[in-house]
């Protein structure tokens, strides 16, 4: 996805008072946009809370103000100066993670962001938009680029199926119809599972939908996902989060609080290293169960649960 980021943010660069700062990242990637920024392009160096620090201050002066680095130096190394600097003054500064989740894979918890978007949501007016696939990103970015307030993008892998092309980008998508309960994903993960399930017929698997944007909020669920959980009975939320701050905890909140039943739920999330080692990400996602087998196991379980 840091690729076709790339090229949205080259389209953007038009805007005469757009700056890009990277924490010494990118290379091999942002060159283009280095190139058509010039001297609005910063590398800002291995200083993250002076990084966030320079882009609040920027974005004070009228400017928008776009931050790159590692997600876990995104967020959490400089995460009193995104509280302090950019949130409790409402400012336009756009924090950009590459690699959420395990998407660091064997370079270890150093590397992995588990717990990004959840600590960040919780923080004065901060929304995050989570891709899940390639072709989101120009929304995505879009969308950020007119928000006046501080955001969170999240980047990972495209994983969508060959020859599959998913719905235009929006906050919530139904990605696949299907009859045997409901499966909301976050981010990537949605790629693996709606290749996994393609083959099957809409009455034998579950409806898939993509959760795009946080925090999650009670008027934001769609009346077609209200309707579906209540008709299919069982919800399946898979993040590739902690479970702490995460979607599967919001959306459980506000099915609560809108009155809205639910016989059998279950929330997937990252589960930090059970094993004690360091692996691929898809190795990771796999003892947390986040894996398309597992999670269509989980899935169908929970629905025969309800027969």
């Amino acid at each position: 996805m840091r690729d076709l980021a790339c090229q949205s943010w080259v389209r953007l660069a038009e805007r005469s008072r757009y700056v890009f700062l990277t924490g010494d990242l990118g290379f091999r990637a942002l060159e283009p946009l280095r190139e058509r920024l010039g001297d609005r392009f910063i590398n800002a160096g291995v200083a993250e809370q002076n990084m966030v620090s320079v882009a609040g201050g920027l974005a004070s002066q009228g400017l928008s103000a776009w931050v790159y680095s590692i997600a876990p130096f995104c967020y959490a190394r400089p995460y009193e100066q995104i509280r302090n600097d950019i949130c409790q003054h409402g400012l336009p500064v756009k924090l950009v993670g590459n690699g959420g989740g395990y998407g660091y894979g064997a370079m270890g918890a150093t590397h992995h962001a588990l717990e990004d978007y959840g600590s960040l949501v919780a923080l004065p007016g901060m929304r995050a938009v989570v891709p899940a696939f390639g072709a989101d990103v120009e929304g995505a970015i879009g969308r950020l680029a007119d928000c006046d307030g501080p955001a969170y993008l999240r980047l990972g892998r495209c994983e969508a199926p060959d020859g599959w092309s998913p719905r235009p980008f929006a906050a919530w998508r139904e990605l696949l119809p299907g009859k045997r309960g409901v499966v909301i994903t976050v981010g990537p993960l949605a790629g693996p599972l709606v290749g996994a399930l393609l083959d099957r017929s809409e009455t034998a698997r579950p409806s898939v939908w993509a959760l795009a944007e946080l925090p999650v909020l009670p008027d934001s669920l769609p009346r077609a996902l209200l309707t579906a959980i209540e008709a299919g009975g069982s919800l399946l939320v898979a993040e590739e989060h902690v479970a702490t701050g995460g979607a599967g905890e919001a959306i459980a909140r506000c099915l609560l609080e809108g009155g809205v039943r639910v016989r059998r739920f279950e929330h997937i999330c990252a589960q930090g290293y059970p094993s004690g080692r360091y692996g691929s990400q898809a190795w990771h996602r796999q003892e947390c169960g986040l894996d398309a087998a597992s999670l269509i196991e989980r899935s169908d379980r929970l629905w025969s649960e309800i027969r």
